[in-house]
């Protein structure tokens, strides 16, 4: 087989942004060899299609199994000619996979997806691993900055299928920066499994304050938004570094999980309520305006009634400006699974997560109305029948609200605009130009 045999491949990215950046390497590698790809084609119509999966929770993995079934039906009506499923959850289920479902050539894990582009008779260039063929809108981009991680939370099966945590060289990175500014990105998010461990195993000490800092100082990259850290051993001098730099967005994504003492020991989280409140504090003092992103799990084995009355109350009093629950999935070799039988009835577990959610969605539309009135600076992601849709520095794509204009003067994809806040929903905010 030559790489001409197939002209078109179509890959399919399921889960996180962290994935994503996986297939857009990929992609550059078959370019490299002159062979055609698309990406999340609403029909590929190419002779191979491949798959990279999640296999994080439940329903990441029911997904996953689900999108490899239907292209096997595709490649048993000869619609497709070659299947392949790369990523997390063939890592993890590989060999079961294979025997379940042989419709799939071949299936590789995470690290060796590589071997795909020797599978189509191409040749994989060393000299490209750090090349993209980037998928989002030209304006922003994700950028991995570290892979696996080390904390061995109770519940987590991440570190099962990244490994230890390996940060990636500060040149390295840097010089992915420039090259994405000189291609006309505008917006960074810069994302790790564990944001709050860079530098700690290449450098043996944390280096992400003077990552963001030189980050920060290449020409022509206008927001850096920071994504996945952890409040244990959290980096405290990255805070003046964002308070200095404007291109440095108030946001930080910090995974909280749970507030009681009782459900973060359970949870192995390596840090108390009070240390968490303290953290809390000291950002919103150093960081003024800042808009944390958190999430929590709802129904973790052990979490009783008073600790879950103790989590709404702390999120009511505290309210994050943005939040998001899962409902807890008792994933295979965690902790949990070895040492924690799953006594939260799945039924508790749902109302559990609905009941702060209608919390937050109150929370959201108190901070939402403070918004209006006030002029906001945002970025154009797309244009809307009568208008435009954007983000504020304060909004990451794909999980945060949007901010939905109302104008009949023309806006540029992927410019930046300053607008008037008129009204604000639950999550979006509505704005005139």
């Amino acid at each position: 087989m030559n790489a001409g045999t197939f002209k078109t491949v179509d890959i399919v990215s399921l889960g996180c942004s962290k994935n994503l950046i996986d297939s857009e390497r990929l992609m550059a590698q078959l370019k490299a060899n002159n062979i055609r790809v698309t990406h999340d084609a609403e029909k590929p119509k190419g002779e191979v299609v491949v798959i990279n999966t999640c296999g994080f929770i439940g329903d990441a993995k029911e997904e996953s199994i689900e999108t490899i079934l239907q292209f096997a039906k595709l490649k048993k009506k000869g619609r497709i000619k070659k299947l392949y499923v790369m990523g997390c959850l063939s890592e993890r289920y590989r060999e079961d996979l294979t025997e379940s479902i042989p419709e799939v050539d071949k299936f590789y894990g995470k690290f060796d997806w590589n071997g795909i582009v020797t599978e189509l008779g191409a040749t994989y260039r060393r000299d490209l691993m750090s090349e993209r063929s980037v998928t989002t809108p030209g304006h922003y981009a994700y950028l991995k900055i570290s892979e696996g991680c080390n904390r061995m939370c109770s519940y987590c099966a991440i570190p099962l299928i990244t490994g230890r945590h390996t940060s990636r060289p500060m040149e390295e990175i840097l010089g992915e920066v420039e090259k994405l500014a000189k291609d006309g990105v505008k917006e960074i998010q810069v994302i790790a499994q564990d944001l709050s461990s860079y530098g700690t195993d290449l450098y043996k000490e944390n280096k992400l304050a003077e990552l963001v800092d030189k980050m920060a100082q290449v020409e022509g990259i206008e927001w850096i938004r920071l994504h996945y850290a952890y409040p244990a051993g959290f980096p405290k001098d990255l805070l003046p570094v964002m308070a200095k730099h404007k291109n440095i967005c108030k946001y930080l994504d910090l995974a909280f999980q749970h507030i009681s003492d009782n459900m973060l020991k359970k949870m192995r989280r390596k840090i108390t309520k009070e240390q968490m409140v303290e953290l809390l504090k000291e950002i919103r003092e150093q960081v003024p305006g800042i808009h944390i992103r958190t999430t929590f799990i709802a129904g973790h084995p052990g979490e009783t009634e008073a600790d879950f009355e103790e989590l709404k109350e702390f999120i009511r009093e505290v309210k994050f400006e943005r939040l998001g629950v899962f409902p807890y999935s008792h994933e295979e070799d965690t902790y949990s699974y070895k040492n924690y039988e799953d006594d939260v009835p799945d039924d508790v577990k749902q109302k559990r997560a609905d009941e702060i959610m209608e919390i937050q969605s109150e929370i959201s539309q108190e901070i939402n109305n403070e918004k209006i009135g006030k002029k906001m600076r945002v970025i154009i992601d797309r244009e809307e029948e009568g208008g435009y849709a954007g983000r504020t520095e304060f909004d990451s794509p794909e999980v945060d609200p949007e901010v939905i204009i109302e104008t009949e003067k023309e806006m540029k994809v992927g410019e930046m605009y300053e607008v008037e806040i008129t009204s604000a929903e639950e999550y979006d905010l509505i704005a005139k130009y």
